[in-house]
């Protein structure tokens, strides 16, 4: 999303861009995958008086605007990423914590399933699934 975009979208709320929520979504757009902490951290490389509470405020607000969406890949702070993005399902490797991510059209028959027999809609965009990843499996190095 370019600046003036998002300056836009901001005025058309009442608010205003400023370099925190600029600095804030291109370190989600840098990052891929990455929760509050790690976002934080990026940003502070750039300008080290912003703290985290700015961080989780402006995550929200980015949220609302439709511009990141989050999920829970651990027990753990939530994990932003674009919702410009293609949906996806994440992959966690429990042992080493990478991330990767598959098309949900893997999980199609199960999403249809769910649908018929329970009559429950699968978010796809928040689906995680936990197990080890091929690296680890094999015992390569992480």
């Amino acid at each position: 999303m370019s600046e003036s975009s998002l300056a836009e979208m901001l005025r058309a709320r009442g608010l205003r861009l400023t370099a925190q929520r600029q600095l804030v979504l291109q370190a989600v757009l840098d990052l891929g995958h990455a929760t509050p902490e790690q976002v934080h951290t990026a940003v502070r490389e750039v300008a080290a008086g912003v703290n985290i509470t700015t961080i989780y405020r402006t995550l929200e607000l980015l949220e609302r605007l439709g511009l990141v969406t989050h999920t829970h890949l651990s027990h753990g702070s939530p994990t932003y990423h674009a919702a410009g993005e293609h949906q996806h399902v994440h992959l966690v490797c429990r042992d080493c914590g990478a991330i990767d991510e598959i098309d949900p059209e893997l999980l199609g028959p199960l999403v249809d399933q769910l649908a018929v027999q329970r009559g429950f809609r699968v978010d796809i965009g928040h689906v995680s699934l936990f197990g080890v990843c091929g690296r680890c499996a094999n015992g390569d190095d992480k």
